[in-house]
């Protein structure tokens, strides 16, 4: 089996399992796995095991879903205490990607329409403490929210389908493009963000190639965009991040496309670390510079990319993850923010499910409405 043949997370209705492939494990293994208790799906989540926007929402909704049918108690009071502080606790993960907070909250609001629907008395006095949960009502509960969680995972994969068929319309033949960080299949459910176009454009025979900038510290360019592009067989190429300004200088990229984690109302972007950097040197360059973003990404109740919260990881990230023995000094102080935020006066066009945005067209106003 390679990796075509998985999509990135799944469920498993019969045992009622959130399956994934463990993304640390890549390139050298491809390993599936399976979670059914909070503890492990928020590890799974914060190890980067399941890692990239969509794929973080797809997986939050699954997990809720299989949360939901073990959660114990004797009343429905019980039950709705237990189910937020499930999602609470997940949602404290990853701060930074809006996919995660976007499903949990959408998961949240299905059960608590259940529960007004269901117990009309619960409008006037909200005690459901006396309201019995018996298995009958599990039953209910159950599939409301399973059908909720298919529907976020049926719609990922549409979106992106859907993204890469607006994205191709910015491909021209013979492209070279630059793409950063991880935003492929393996950050969705399928297809990918940023790499959406680039497939659809290989399949069109646009003959595209393809460079992969390694993305430290966790080198997702590396593991993971190098190697499912290359198995794709499409002509990829790897580089380190520090060459980008030299290929530009020579005239060896064509358009940079990246994904993002966050956008924020005014058009700024939150994504991998180092996303920012590649923007400004492809301005200095004349490079067009794309965002392919899920309308989920977009976060209107932030004004500014200088609202969005960054991720701070462990130091042992940049001083000891990849080596076989560290390679920094003992104490030192490490700086190491998951993201950074990319002005959007540096972004060519925003790609989205609905469409492709350019600043010219009033920015993400065109994208909402």
């Amino acid at each position: 089996m390679t990796l075509k043949d998985y999509d990135t997370v799944w469920l498993d209705r019969e045992i009622r399992e959130v399956k994934y492939i463990d993304q640390s494990k890549l390139p050298g293994e491809l390993v599936i796995k399976s979670v059914q208790n909070l503890d492990d799906i928020r590890n799974a989540i914060v190890d980067l095991e399941v890692r990239g926007a969509p794929a973080i929402g797809v997986f939050a909704a699954l997990s809720m879903y299989v949360l939901s049918v073990r959660i114990g108690g004797d009343s429905m009071a019980d039950f709705v205490k237990e189910y937020v502080r499930c999602s609470d606790y997940l949602q404290s993960a990853r701060p930074t990607a809006v996919n995660l907070s976007w499903a949990l909250s959408i998961m949240r609001a299905e059960l608590e329409r259940f529960t007004l629907h269901r117990f009309e008395a619960y409008l006037l006095d909200p005690n459901l403490s006396d309201i019995e949960l018996d298995d009958e009502l599990r039953g209910y509960i159950g599939n409301v929210l399973l059908k909720k969680a298919i529907e976020i995972y049926e719609n990922d994969i549409d979106v992106c389908r859907s993204l890469g068929k607006n994205g191709v319309s910015i491909i021209n033949a013979g492209d070279r493009i630059l793409t950063y960080c991880n935003a492929g299949r393996l950050a969705a459910v399928r297809y990918g963000t940023a790499t959406a176009p680039i497939y659809l454009a290989d399949e069109s025979g646009l003959n595209i190639s393809v460079y992969c900038a390694e993305t430290r510290p966790l080198l997702q360019g590396a593991r993971l965009t190098a190697y499912e592009l290359s198995e794709s067989g499409i002509k990829t190429t790897l580089i380190c991040d520090n060459m980008v300004a030299s290929l530009m200088s020579q005239g060896m990229i064509d358009k940079v496309i990246v994904g993002c984690d966050r956008v924020a109302a005014n058009g700024d972007v939150a994504n991998k670390i180092g996303t920012n950097g590649l923007a400004v040197i492809a301005k200095h360059y004349n490079i067009p510079f794309y965002v392919c973003a899920p309308m989920s990404s977009i976060d209107l109740s932030v004004k500014t990319g200088a609202e969005i919260v960054i991720e701070q990881r462990k130091d042992i990230e940049v001083t000891d993850m990849w080596y076989k023995t560290r390679m920094a000094p003992q104490g030192i102080n490490v700086y190491n923010p998951a993201f950074d935020v990319t002005n959007h006066e540096l972004i060519t066009a925003i790609i989205t499910e609905n469409g492709v945005v350019r600043q010219g067209d009033g920015f993400l106003v065109a994208a909402t409405k």
